[in-house]
Order: structure tokens, then C-alpha cells, then sequence
């Protein structure tokens, strides 16, 4: 996405309401110009990151990243399923009564050494840990995956607990 064009709309509206003030106002607005470029380019990237992230929020478990390369963002679209072309979106189904849609935190306490598994996966797939995780609980709870093991379900006297995957 090339910034440039809203920057110069900018510092086209600027001129013009500079030269209503006169010239001593012409000049100040000339200054001011190459800082307030900087600032302006700023705010565009910071309401863009925003943008992404709200997106995000509503398009969980896929994500939208804003990337930067050359001054210049870039978005980046990861859908749900990477597996699997995405069709044209479905309307949503409305919430169950008493669901929420608003985002909420969570603590999450993680062994150290799955923190490092995690982190290394969300790095292959190229989005954030906090989307990662999004997409697995998605997942786990589509598929019904996660869903505690029973203890003793061996007949053999061993008793397993924990997770399935």
C-alpha cells in the first residue's frame, strides 16, 4: 500500500489553508511540512495496525498482519485453514444468546519448554503467539480435540491422564 498519496493530500490541504493566512503563514507551513510527514506517516501506520488488529479479532482463528518493508506497508491475510482455498465468506451465524463477541484476556501459564514450542510454531506459520494460540483453541474446540482423557482407559492397569490431541 503506497502512504504517499495521503501524505501529499495532506500537504496539499495544509498549503492551501496556509495561504489564506498569508505569507508569514506559507512559510511556517512550508517548515513544517517535512517533520509533520513523518508524524502523519506515523499515524497512518499506527491506524492501519489497528485496523489489522481489530480485523483480526472478528476473522479469528485467521489473522491480518500489517508488515513494513521499504517504508511501506504490506497486509498480509492468513485465513482459518490454510489447507484449504477460502471461499467467498458466509454471513455469519448470530451469536447464541448470552455469547459475547466482545475479546477478553486470558492468563496463560505454559511450561517453558512448550512456550519454546510455541513460539516456534506461531514463527513457521508467520503470525504472533497470541494468534497462534487463537487458531489451535479455534481448532481444538471445532474439531472437538482437547478433550481430557479418561483415567484408567486402558485395561491393562495403566491409567493415563492428560490431553488428547
Amino acid at each position: 500500500m503506497e502512504l504517499r498519496p495521503y501524505i501529499d493530500a495532506l500537504r496539499h490541504e495544509l498549503a492551501l489553508a496556509a495561504a489564506a493566512g498569508g505569507d508569514d503563514a506559507r512559510e511556517l507551513a512550508e517548515r513544517l511540512t517535512a517533520p509533520l510527514e513523518s508524524a502523519a506517516r506515523l499515524a497512518l501506520l499506527d491506524a492501519l495496525s489497528e485496523a489489522a488488529a481489530e480485523i483480526t479479532r472478528d476473522l479469528a482463528p485467521g489473522s491480518v498482519d500489517l508488515r513494513l518493508r521499504n517504508r511501506e506497508p504490506s497486509f498480509v491475510v492468513t485465513p482459518a485453514f490454510p489447507d484449504t482455498p477460502a471461499p467467498h465468506p458466509a454471513p455469519a451465524p448470530a451469536p447464541a444468546p448470552g455469547e459475547d463477541e466482545a475479546t477478553v484476556r486470558i492468563s496463560l501459564r505454559l511450561p517453558e519448554h512448550l512456550k519454546g514450542r510455541v513460539e516456534q510454531a506461531a514463527a513457521r506459520a508467520g503470525v504472533s503467539i497470541n494468534t497462534w494460540l487463537i487458531r489451535a483453541a479455534a481448532a481444538a474446540a471445532d474439531t472437538g480435540a482437547g478433550r481430557p482423557a479418561i483415567d484408567g482407559a486402558s485395561s491393562g492397569g495403566q491409567h493415563y491422564t492428560g490431553w488428547v490431541r
